[in-house]
């Protein structure tokens, strides 16, 4: 690996697109991969084995829905044979006390839950299905195993007031980490932005709850918003910087919503080894560093801090993901931003026409 490239320490492993879930703010692919096209437990085996020798250190286990994979303990071992710590991120449907048992006995480290809404009339409209008491029992299994339990909010206008009672149940299911992600619009939450997309006072109430808590309780993640802020957020630490995702088919990519830029070739861990992906893969190297900016980005003191946003966002809203992201208060298509954040202030409370997701989920497992 070329030395002005630095190591990545994260690998972001999508094991199925398949979910019992339907949210409206999905951050999946427009186009799913199907289950018959999914790596098999051994080519996983490689790809961590490949992501350990390059420098990776932890690998989220992710979907869709992971636990739909029966071959799942047998994924985290060899994730845990290669020396990768695992966190299993999941929607809680399906989480026993046994299958937990066996996915610790193969090795996994720790687990993040994800949650809708403090209250389960909220977080069923939301996931677009029952799934709140689920995600109440799966937090006692988790909570009794005595793992190591984050939980994860998309937060949006339709839970942003409810963010200190969110809290609270965090810390009554015994959680030890609480992520905060605020909605980003791109693949299937931009089609659900009017539906989703928050107040400027929505969200300055929701940044002075977290400001006021005190120490003590689970520890708080704020992801800061796009809409709002006149900043961007660094693109993953820059593009090619610091994590792979490997998607269920093996598609390789510097970001999880890459799949949406329809002009690079993102190469496959069945047809390149994870290192040649990384350090000389085109697809990794488009966005690398600072020399593929133009202006405003190219001479912008923060070119080192935000690395022109989100590439992925920057696709959605203006068809080209070399241009500065939008979200920035300097990018000439900041208006694509700006208006519908007016709009979000002017709207109706809480409009709930959502366009739910519906990504094959079947009743059994993959064997």
């Amino acid at each position: 690996m070329s030395d002005d490239v630095p190591a990545p320490w994260a690998l972001l492993a999508e094991v199925t697109h398949a979910c019992p879930l339907h949210c409206p703010y999905c951050s999946n692919p427009l186009d799913l991969v199907p289950r018959r096209a999914e790596l098999a437990a051994e080519e996983w085996a490689r790809v961590f084995r490949e992501a350990a020798d390059l420098g990776v250190v932890q690998a989220h286990v992710s979907g869709g829905e992971p636990l739909l994979r029966r071959d799942l303990a047998k994924i985290v071992a060899e994730a845990h044979r290669s020396g990768v710590y695992t966190q299993l991120v999941t929607s809680g449907l399906g989480l026993t006390a046994p299958r937990l048992e066996a996915l610790l006995a193969a090795g996994l480290n720790s687990v993040q839950l994800s949650l809708q809404d403090a209250r389960r009339p909220g977080s069923d409209l939301i996931a677009g299905r029952p799934s709140y008491t689920a995600k109440e029992r799966a937090a006692r299994v988790i909570r009794a195993a005595g793992v190591p339990f984050g939980l994860n909010v998309v937060l949006h206008r339709h839970n942003l007031d409810h963010l200190e009672e969110i809290i609270e149940v965090g810390a009554r299911w015994g959680a030890d980490r609480i992520e905060l992600a605020n909605a980003q619009f791109y693949g299937w939450a931009l089609r659900n932005r009017a539906a989703l997309l928050p107040t400027r006072a929505q969200l300055d109430r929701a940044k002075a709850t977290v400001a006021a808590r005190g120490a003590g309780g689970p520890e708080l993640v704020w992801v800061m918003p796009d809409y709002y802020e006149g900043v961007p957020k660094p693109c993953m630490g820059g593009w090619g910087a610091r994590s792979i995702t490997v998607g269920p088919d093996g598609t390789a990519l510097p970001c999880p919503a890459a799949y949406a830029i329809p002009d690079l070739a993102f190469p496959s861990v069945r047809e390149k080894p994870l290192a040649w992906i990384w350090a000389a893969s085109p697809a990794f190297n488009a966005y690398r560093g600072t020399g593929w900016m133009a202006e405003p980005c190219r001479g912008c003191p923060r070119r080192e801090i935000d690395f022109g946003g989100c590439r992925c966002q920057a696709h959605a809203l203006t068809g080209d993901a070399a241009r500065t992201d939008p979200a920035c208060s300097l990018s000439p298509d900041h208006h694509l931003v700006r208006d519908p954040a007016s709009a979000a202030d002017r709207a109706a409370p809480c409009p709930t026409d959502f366009v739910y997701r519906h990504p094959a989920a079947p009743s059994h497992a993959r064997p």
